[in-house]
């Protein structure tokens, strides 16, 4: 391919993503349903252009998860956030997998991400490069996105970074718990106090989390855990200090408690419609064993949903149809009970995000 031209992922190895064969670094299986009117025209007959496009007006606590959920339904490769002498400047770029997707995004075209109303522009290969370019130059470092300097973004700079006996994790699965991460990093002792998942303004979390070890040289012989798998998604490893935790964790609360749905309060909340999302489910869960952990009330398997991932691995959730809304309410009791050697949380959920996980899950 010459040229402005070609799919998104030859760019995975630019950008240092590892991107598995025929899948999305964002979890997005290729061929997805999207949820867009038909692309206004097709490049039947001609070479079509690489699948790039340009946001503007981003919001300025924006992460990849958010510009993820606003692309939901498209393949994206990869997020390049732009900045200007070391601050975001409220621009990205978003690589796609496939030419035809760029018709998609830029149905998008001033929808919002929050409050804002974000600009989707078609934009040529030569511009990503150029955004490269200026990353790797700026002499401030990388993204603030990133919450890292360069050095230490680099794998070399792991190496030689100190350690304090924190890391910060990059990449979770959005649906990942405390218990998933205590299982990643099964040959240490860590408790669930040790583990902080962000959540960003909108409440949702953000793909990123903070742990403590007991000792500086426990985080470091962790590093070995760098660029595993939690799920479907591998996991990147960063050296931290107990101030960014600090930080992170702070903002986190901040987010959850202008967000009280994404709180331990909204698990109580009497907005009830007769569906429960469970969380932290053993892999090998079925539907008997859910059905058998709800034992107490009436249920079909017809009205469980395990949920999986683009690869046809469980996810480790699952949603539940309850006969009527004081059911599901009364099976709130068994919230972080045990099903097998797993704790299980609950979550009240609507008919519309239960329809909204089984669409993503086909």
């Amino acid at each position: 391919r010459y040229g402005d031209v070609g799919d998104g992922y030859e760019m995975g190895p630019k950008r240092q993503r590892v991107i598995d064969q025929g899948s999305s670094f964002y979890g997005t299986p290729p061929g997805s349903s999207f949820m867009y009117n038909p692309p206004p025209y097709s490049y039947i007959g001609q070479i079509p252009p690489f699948p790039v496009v340009r946001l503007h007006g981003l919001p300025f606590d924006c992460s990849e998860a958010d510009i993820a959920e606003f692309f939901h339904g498209l393949d994206i490769v990869d997020i390049l956030f732009v900045h200007k002498n070391g601050k975001f400047s409220g621009e990205a770029y978003c690589v796609l997998a496939y030419s035809i997707q760029v018709d998609f995004a830029l149905q998008k075209n001033r929808q919002n991400i929050g409050r804002r109303y974000v600009e989707v522009f078609r934009c040529k290969r030569q511009e990503y490069y150029k955004a490269i370019a200026n990353e790797v130059s700026d002499s401030h470092g990388g993204s603030p996105h990133r919450n890292i300097s360069k050095a230490k973004s680099s794998d070399n700079g792991k190496e030689s970074a100190e350690h304090t006996g924190v890391l910060r994790l990059r990449g979770l699965p959005f649906s990942a718990s405390k218990d998933d991460i205590m299982d990643f990093f099964k040959d240490f002792v860590i408790s669930e106090d040790s583990i902080h998942i962000i959540i960003n303004s909108e409440g949702r979390p953000t793909g990123e989390a903070f742990m403590g070890f007991a000792s500086a040289e426990d985080s470091k012989a962790a590093m070995s855990k760098d660029r595993k798998r939690l799920g479907n998604r591998y996991i990147e490893l960063f050296p931290s200090t107990p101030e960014e935790l600090d930080a992170a964790v702070s903002r986190s609360r901040s987010n959850i408690s202008n967000n009280p749905k994404s709180s331990e309060e909204g698990k109580d909340s009497d907005e009830h419609s007769g569906v429960l999302r469970m969380r932290g489910l053993p892999f090998s869960a079925g539907k008997e064993d859910i059905i058998d952990f709800f034992k107490d009330f009436v249920l079909s398997e017809d009205s469980v949903h395990v949920m999986f991932n683009s690869g046809g691995r469980a996810t480790g959730e699952a949603f539940v149809e309850f006969a009527n809304a004081e059911d599901s309410k009364a099976a709130m009791t068994k919230d972080r009970m045990t099903l097998g050697s797993r704790y299980i949380e609950l979550f009240p959920a609507s008919f519309d995000e239960l329809n909204d996980a089984a669409s993503r899950a086909r």
